[in-house]
Parts: structure tokens; C-alpha cells; sequence
């Protein structure tokens, strides 16, 4: 059957790239109260929140600059031909209006929006707000059981705490995933994980729950595609999430995030993974961290909007 055309981006042959209202993609907007929200198969959302970030905050700010920068995104992905907003009813849902006083709260708020976003069938595509948006989405796409997840960062955000207590940051997610039986800890895989450490409790929790850490240096000796491949069978056939920090990626490439490392991957390498993803029951994915204010070209905003496209693309291979 043909794609429904309202579903269909905006073209930069019929309204140039820098008119018009932006949206992910040049997509339509559909809020939860529009009457084609339930034909959406795949829902783009923004969480603009950053209250779990304990170092240098702006992550707040990442999915008003990401939409901006997707606007660049085309129609057809380059290397394999695939059009994916006609392949699939995609749609920018918008954002989740956190409350910036108060983190229990602004997590309830994000756990009801993906609620409703789960429950119609629609899968989503989050552009953050820092890591700690991926929990509360987790806590509403995990309800029917344990997810996998494959797991792009340069740190782990297992550890226990901060500052003697405080349970909830941008390190501590998929401790809490873990904890909340959101994960199977052996169907997750953490990739690109470097820099100095406060010390190894995360990793020790990571090897006492069967969490596969990939640190840089292995994944440099392996390359992509082999990296990958073990990936593909940690997460093997279940339902998985796919969860992206910008800081991933080298800050020669993305200098806009909060928590940079050096000695990381390149934008050509943070595209590959992604495209090696392709395959896995994907249920819902994430790009979070970045932070506009420490880049002011822009740039770093569209490697995430591109890293965004290859996620969406990713999501729908072999559908």
C-alpha cells in the first residue's frame, strides 16, 4: 500500500530548509490529543530536562537545537536506500514538560507521557535532556517484562549513588533499571566506556550482574563490525532498547555535552553502529546529553540529529 503522504516530511524543494516551524525531521507535529495519533507507528519526542546532571548542565536545551539541525534530514538513507518515512507513519509527538524543581515529579510526568505514547503502539525515538530521561522510559516501555538494551556512552551510569545519597543522576539509570527489573542484566551491552574513574564500583556491579562492558580500548582492537556483532547476540530476539550519549562519541566531533572524554570514536564510527543495530526488536531508543551551550556552532546537534536518523532507520530495517 502507499505511505499516507500526511506522514511524510516537509521538502527542501518545496519550503527551504531554514522556513517554516521545525520539527524532528520536517515531520508532522501529533500531540497525544490529535485525532491521527493512533496511526503513528513511530513517535519522535523531545525531553528537554536536565536536573540529573551533576557537573555542567544544558542538556535541557539539546531537543529545541536538535530539531533545528534535523531539518537537514533528507528522505533516503545514503548507503542502504532506505526511505524510511515511507516505510513507516512517523511523527514528531513533541515534548514532555518536565518540572525543572523537581526530579521525582518530572520523572512521573515522563513515565505517564511514554504510558500513553506505549500503549497506543507507537514506538519511540527520545532526543534528551541528560541520561537520567532514560529511566522513566524505561519504567513505561518495560511494563510487560525486562528489556535488553544496547548502550552507547563513554561511562557506564551504574554507580550506586551521589554525594552520599542522592539515588537519582545522570550516573546512576541503569543501576536503578537494573534494580527496578526494567533490564536483563545479561542481555545488556555497554560500548566505548572510558576516561579517569572515582573508582570501580560501577564496573564491579556490571560484573556481578552479567552487564557486558566494552571498554574503548577492546573496541578500537575489534572494530565495528565485529564489537557489533557481539551486541546483536547479547541482545539476541527480545525487545530492546538502544540508548545513545553523545559522549560516545569523540569531542573532536561533539564537543556540545556535558561530561566529555577524549580519545573516543569518530562521527563516521558513530554512524556504523548504529547501522549495525539493524536486525534487533528494537522497542524504543534515545539520544541524550546534548548540550548546546558548549558548542555554539551547531555541529554537535546535527551529528546527534544524524545519529537520530540512523537510529529511526535502524528501528525499521526488515520492516
Amino acid at each position: 500500500m502507499p505511505s499516507d503522504p500526511f506522514f511524510h516530511p516537509v521538502s527542501g524543494f518545496d519550503l527551504p530548509r531554514f522556513a517554516g516551524v521545525p520539527t524532528f525531521m520536517r515531520l508532522p507535529h501529533v500531540s497525544p490529543d490529535h485525532p491521527r495519533f493512533n496511526d503513528v507507528q513511530i513517535g519522535l519526542i523531545g525531553v528537554p530536562w536536565d536536573s540529573g546532571t551533576t557537573n555542567r548542565p544544558g542538556p535541557r536545551h539539546g531537543p529545541r537545537q536538535l530539531r533545528d539541525a534535523s531539518t537537514m534530514i533528507r528522505a533516503q538513507h545514503q548507503p542502504t536506500g532506505m526511505r524510511p518515512f515511507e516505510t513507516a507513519a512517523c511523527a514528531d509527538l513533541g515534548d514532555v514538560g518536565p518540572n525543572p524543581a523537581d526530579i521525582a515529579d518530572s520523572m512521573t510526568r515522563i513515565t505517564s507521557f511514554y504510558d500513553r505514547v506505549h500503549q497506543a503502539g507507537i514506538r519511540p525515538l527520545t532526543a534528551g535532556g541528560d541520561h537520567l530521561t532514560s529511566l522513566p522510559v524505561l519504567r513505561a516501555l518495560a511494563r510487560g517484562g525486562p528489556l535488553g538494551m544496547v548502550h552507547f556512552d563513554s561511562h557506564t551510569d551504574l554507580f550506586h549513588s551521589y554525594f552520599g545519597g542522592t539515588m537519582y543522576t545522570h550516573g546512576t539509570p541503569f543501576r536503578r533499571a537494573v534494580e527496578e527489573g526494567l533490564l536483563d542484566p545479561k542481555r545488556v551491552i555497554q560500548i566505548g566506556i572510558r576516561g579517569t574513574m572515582y573508582d570501580a564500583e560501577d564496573r564491579d556491579f556490571a560484573k556481578a550482574e552479567g552487564i557486558r562492558i566494552v571498554e574503548i580500548e577492546e573496541f578500537f582492537a575489534r572494530g565495528v563490525e565485529d564489537v557489533m556483532q557481539e551486541a546483536r547476540e547479547i541482545a539476541g530476539t527480545g525487545p530492546t532498547y538502544v540508548s545513545y550519549d553523545i559522549d560516545f562519541v569523540d569531542p573532536t566531533f561533539a564537543p556540545g555535552t556535558g561530561t566529555p572524554e577524549v580519545g573516543g570514536p569518530n562521527s563516521y564510527q558513530a554512524l556504523q553502529v548504529c547501522r549495525a543495530l539493524a536486525g534487533l526488536n528494537i522497542v524504543g531508543a534515545d539520544l541524550v546529553e546534548v548540550s548546546p551551550p558548549f558548542d555554539s556552532s551547531g555541529g554537535t546537534a546535527f551529528l546527534g540529529a544524524s545519529i537520530m536518523f540512523e537510529l529511526l532507520c535502524a528501528m525499521l530495517a526488515g520492516a
